[in-house]
């Protein structure tokens, strides 16, 4: 099972990307601020639903030197706008993956290939998810984390990203 089609509110392109890259590695979440309404017209354009917004995670390690997760704080203002509830807690990182920035599609998808699980406990019985990420390039953590949401019970999993790969 792999995540439905990815919709994504821009390119990964100027000046998405410059904010982008505030976001995650310059302390920019106030960036978000600019983005949140922009975001909520792109997913009202694309006219997608959901019942629950799961924000893709980062390894404990890695969200401690950034201060949050980008992909958190995207999903919290999206759901603040739509009045969607954002399940913070719904996926965690198992192990400490590479950077995705410099592989190729093989090695992105063995780099991520079972390094998400569901909290225990969690239920997602005929819900229809989306998966809230910042970028995506070729989809292998967002296939990744669709298939532990499937395990869960999800009935759908649907991805939305604040970019795509041009």
């Amino acid at each position: 099972m792999q995540v439905n089609p990815v919709r994504s509110a821009f390119l990964f392109e100027e000046p998405i990307r410059s904010a982008i890259h505030a976001l995650k590695y310059r302390g920019g979440a106030q960036v978000i601020e600019v983005l949140a309404r922009p975001l909520t017209q792109a997913w009202r354009a694309l006219d997608m639903t959901s019942d629950l917004l799961v924000p893709v995670p980062l390894h404990k390690r890695r969200e401690a030197r950034r201060g949050y997760n980008q992909a958190l704080v995207l999903a919290q203002a999206l759901g603040a706008q739509l009045q969607l509830p954002t399940a913070s807690r719904a996926l965690h990182r198992v192990r400490d993956t590479a950077s995705q920035t410099h592989l190729n599609r093989a090695a992105r998808h063995r780099n991520v290939a079972d390094a998400f699980a569901v909290f225990p406990g969690l239920d997602l019985a005929g819900l229809m998810v989306t998966l809230v990420d910042d970028v995506a390039t070729t989809g292998a953590t967002l296939n990744a984390c669709a298939v532990v949401l499937f395990e869960a019970g999800a009935k759908a999993v649907n991805a939305f990203t604040l970019a795509r790969a041009p």
